[in-house]
């Protein structure tokens, strides 16, 4: 019988919803019982009999505890893909249900040895709300004081925005812009489906607003030498690091030779064409590739970039452009970061040389 104090809801998914527990290949079990005696879930039972490990009350097993499989000593446990963890990670009630119980449990939880954080919180006035379609916003902000500037930021980073008088906490988003000596920033915000910070973002966030914020954070910054040519892959609003980061180096050098591949779902969500265009007009060294997975038969790509249909890992595994030599830059959802690995290192491209970055809907 599953025990009522291991099948509880899992960030408010039930568990019974979730396809997540061990499978014996009897023929491989040797029957040591590392597994049995292993799990304090009690997953397993014994067969004296056969000498074989038996799966029981699957439901008992932890959602993505994977340890029975590796403490395996004939490889004869088996999970489904860890992606079924990560698509359920994706779920805003699942990251809600997560940030709720952080909350209530702030007590128990918080580290009491929390070390002062490094980065400053400054004052950020909303200039600016653009529209560029139904699901995306690009925000400017300003400092409201001198001392607030942001002018020092390297293209990559992210602001942790504090949105006023929210029970919630705070969200960090990408700058996606280059460094401005007045030092504005843009936000780039893609509406997440019951996203709490997204839903105020559009509903409420208004031009005049101060909003606190804390940063710049991040190491997701070019480290590349000028000399190497580079890789850059966004995936959905992970333009906004990406645009920044080509754009600092366009400015850096003319002839830097830029690959660039961007991932969407529909033509719609190009929301930055005639910035991509510019860079197109401005070098010639930077190439253009735009992955859309439903793509519209009458959709017109800006002059000199190719069209892909399909997935942006798909695009850059089937391209004839050569890869292996560059360093590779990815921003993304974390759903996406997976197949891009694997292609990248079906292009022969070494992790060492990939940099990455994920960013939570």
């Amino acid at each position: 019988m599953p025990d009522p104090r291991f099948t509880r809801p899992w960030h408010g998914v039930p568990r019974e919803a979730i396809d997540w527990h061990p499978t014996v290949d009897e023929d491989a079990c040797i029957g040591c019982g590392t597994c049995v005696t292993g799990c304090n879930r009690l997953v397993y039972r014994f067969d004296f009999a056969r000498k074989k490990a038996v799966v029981v009350d699957p439901l008992n097993c932890m959602v993505a505890c994977v340890t029975c499989m590796n403490t395996c000593p004939t490889h004869a446990i088996s999970f489904p893909p860890l992606e079924t963890v990560i698509a359920l990670e994706s779920r805003a009630e699942v990251h809600h249900a997560i940030e709720d119980d952080l909350l209530a449990r702030r007590e128990q939880l918080a580290w009491s040895e929390a070390l002062p954080h490094p980065d400053r919180i400054v004052s950020l006035r909303v200039e600016k709300i653009e529209t560029p379609n139904a699901d995306t916003r690009i925000v400017t902000l300003v400092p409201q004081a001198e001392e607030d500037c942001l002018c020092q930021f390297t293209a990559g980073q992210y602001l942790e925005i504090f949105a006023p008088d929210q029970r919630w906490m705070s969200r960090a988003y990408s700058i996606g812009n280059a460094p401005r000596a007045d030092g504005r920033v843009e936000l780039q915000l893609r509406r997440a489906p019951a996203g709490r910070f997204t839903t105020w973002a559009f509903e409420s966030l208004a031009i005049g607003q101060v909003l606190r914020a804390r940063g710049p954070l991040g190491q997701f910054t070019v480290r590349s030498p000028l000399e190497r040519p580079l890789l850059f892959i966004a995936g959905g609003s992970g333009f906004a690091p990406i645009g920044a980061m080509i754009e600092q180096q366009l400015a850096l050098s003319r002839q830097r030779n830029i690959a660039f591949y961007w991932g969407i779902g529909h033509p719609r969500d190009l929301y930055e064409l005639e910035r991509i265009a510019g860079w197109r007009h401005s070098d010639a060294a930077v190439s253009c590739t735009l992955a859309i997975a439903d793509l519209a038969p009458d959709f017109a790509p800006p002059e000199g970039c190719a069209l892909f249909h399909g997935q942006v890992d798909e695009a850059v595994r089937k391209s004839e452009r050569e890869l292996g030599s560059r360093d590779a830059y990815v921003a993304g959802p974390p759903a996406m970061m997976g197949p891009v690995m694997k292609a990248l290192a079906a292009r022969g491209i070494a992790r060492e040389r990939i940099y990455s970055d994920a960013y939570h809907a």
